[in-house]
């Protein structure tokens, strides 16, 4: 079997070796494509070929994309988690040193220094105290969201001789093993504002974390405090940020996502989207991506999957069919009754739901009829089926 790979933005040559010429076509035009990899491009308004399967986003975030819609159509879209955290942890640490230290205020003040010689030297010496900053290991780091990228941050804060704490109502026993034992926890968000003197956002932009940083939790920040916001535009109330910095509640704001009406205050950092721009992290993403991709039109597994559950089985039989449906009761019982009656027998199952998404690989003994085929994907809520 061979499949077609629509690439809607350049994707590393590394990720793209993991597809075999043989077996893959890959092309930024193609027909009918099976798959669709891509990075930053807004897929919101594009008409979306019915012939799609899977989509592979080499990166992070998703929100270029209609997650409900591929979801109602029972197509799974993945993404890249912790690929990218290394270069977006560096870049936060980075930002929290730029903060701290004004370094940012400090050049621009040398750059407009028109002087020479000892007159310049004087001017650089009167201008210093204007810069005076403060040091890390004196400093608690709030961060909010505690997966790959937060965890890599608290992490290296703490090392750094910072107090940290985190909140995350949804952090996973793996996650918890990966951070350091003297990470605080917060006990909710506006606990966590309360005690930190900077706060880091890691989580999804959706309508739970939108304006999460709003005018009543950065009060509650002490004055001369720091944001960094190098998780999506929107978590950060811009209005609430311009306040804060005029009322000296902030002493900076360092972001990944300019605005207009701040990208030219004088105390905010705002980079063009710098966080995963790494040599490294681009490779990364496309090789995790293309291999799940893959691994899902060959074999049906999902793996770092937004909208679907996580489900690998080692492959047994002579063919794997796979359905996706809604989570709704009876739909394991009636997709093995249409196997029975075709008399085909189940060697190995495997059945896992997420929210109102259930998915399930069976692999038989025996090879499917397009009849039988036709039936299951009759069954009320089922929305995909397919053999790989």
């Amino acid at each position: 079997m061979s499949y077609k790979i629509l690439t809607l933005n350049n994707i590393s040559v590394k990720g793209l070796r993991r597809l075999p010429r043989d077996t893959f076509e890959v092309a930024s035009e193609i027909g009918h494509p099976d798959a669709i990899l891509l990075r930053s491009y807004n897929m919101h308004d594009m008409e979306i070929p019915a012939t799609v399967q899977a989509i592979g986003r080499a990166g992070a975030g998703v929100n270029n994309i209609p997650i409900d819609a591929m979801t109602h159509r029972g197509v799974p879209v993945f993404n890249a988690p912790g690929a990218n955290a290394n270069a977006v942890k560096e870049l936060v640490i980075a930002g929290m040193l730029l903060a701290a230290r004004n370094i940012c205020p400090a050049w621009r003040y040398v750059q407009d220094l028109e002087a020479e010689g000892a007159a310049l030297n004087k001017l650089v010496e009167a201008g210093k105290k204007k810069f005076v900053g403060f040091e890390l290991p004196a400093r608690t780091l709030g961060v909010v969201g505690l997966g790959a990228i937060g965890g890599e941050v608290a992490n290296a804060a703490h090392s750094l001789g910072m107090r940290v704490i985190g909140f995350d109502p949804q952090l996973t026993v793996e996650r918890a093993w990966q951070l350091s034992s003297g990470i605080e926890q917060a006990r909710s968000l506006d606990d966590l504002f309360s005690r930190a003197d900077i706060v880091s956002f890691h989580v999804p932009l959706n309508d739970a974390t939108r304006n999460l940083a709003n005018a009543e939790r950065i009060a509650l920040m002490p004055e001369g405090s720091v944001l960094l916001n190098f998780a999506r535009g929107g978590i950060v109330d811009d209005e609430a940020v311009e306040s804060a910095l005029a009322g000296n509640r902030l002493a900076a704001y360092v972001t990944d996502f300019p605005v207009a009406g701040l990208k030219d205050h004088p105390r905010v950092v705002a980079l063009p989207h710098l966080g995963a721009s790494t040599g490294e992290a681009e490779e990364n993403c496309a090789i995790m991506v293309a291999n799940n991709v893959r691994d899902y039109l060959e074999n049906g597994n999902i793996r770092h999957s937004v909208n679907f559950p996580e489900a690998q089985m080692p492959r047994e039989g002579d063919n794997r069919l796979t359905i996706a449906n809604l989570n709704v009761p009876n739909m394991v019982g009636q997709i093995s009754t249409c196997l029975a009656d075709a008399g085909l027998n189940i060697h190995d199952m495997l059945n896992k739901s997420r929210g109102e998404i259930a998915y399930t690989l069976v692999d038989l003994d025996g090879s499917m009829s397009d009849e039988t085929m036709q039936r299951i994907r009759g069954i009320e809520g089922v929305l995909s089926a397919r053999l790989v």
